[in-house]
């Protein structure tokens, strides 16, 4: 972590990001992958936040037939966000399992249930919960900022507010709004996805490994 400034007039502020719905919600199919999380941050809390970690939740793919390299990608883009000092990255897990689901238009006396497999993430949104009110309790932050739209936080987020009084700010990726979670957070907005295309991270960076470059497929939808 690098050292700490502050300005004393502006708050001590943690943002706390759902990698996957941040992806699902405004960078999939898009020129924009290569996000530079700490610009997008700046620019979320303006000059009343001094900005003071970033928690990014996720979990690694894993390589499909239809996608033989999106692991690769995805670990260069956490490469890339390592290189970030404000930047901490908690990892979840995949479940596979298989369930036999019944059919929305059976087949009378022929076929009433299919067996399919459900690729499910676990672990990001719980992560997150469990970070925002440790941190609450610890005092680590004076105002926090969700980017996310899971209404599984709904509970911690009320929770920070009304146990310790501290704001918590709501930015949710998707272009449709959750009336639960904006009634459990002190401000809730949408994503200004015009923000995107200024907060992206240079083509070439490097880490104590060696110099590395954006994924060529990011370049395009």
């Amino acid at each position: 972590m690098a050292p700490e400034i502050f300005n004393d007039m502006a708050l001590r502020t943690n943002v706390y990001v759902d990698g996957f719905n941040l992806y699902y919600g405004a960078l999939r199919r898009t020129p924009y992958r290569w996000l530079d999380l700490r610009e997008l941050c700046l620019r979320l809390l303006g000059p009343g936040h001094t900005l003071h970690r970033i928690r990014y939740f996720t979990a690694d793919v894993k390589p499909s037939p239809s996608d033989q390299h999106k692991d690769i990608r995805q670990q260069t883009y956490q490469r890339a966000l390592r290189t970030l000092p404000e930047i901490e990255i908690h990892k979840g897990r995949f479940v596979r399992n298989r369930h036999w689901m019944p059919l929305t238009n059976p087949v009378v006396g022929i076929l009433q249930r299919i067996r399919v497999e459900r690729v499910e993430e676990k672990g990001s949104d719980v992560n997150l919960a469990t970070y925002l009110v440790l941190d609450a309790a610890q005092r680590d932050f004076q105002a926090a900022f969700v980017l996310s739209n899971d209404t599984d936080l709904v509970e911690p987020i009320r929770l920070v507010r009304q146990t310790f009084s501290l704001p918590v700010h709501v930015v949710s990726p998707h272009r449709a709004r959750s009336r639960r979670m904006q009634a459990a957070a002190t401000s809730y907005t949408l994503l200004d996805h015009t923000l995107l295309p200024n907060c992206q991270f240079p083509v070439g960076l490097a880490d104590s490994v060696g110099p590395f470059n954006k994924p060529p497929e990011w370049d395009w939808t």
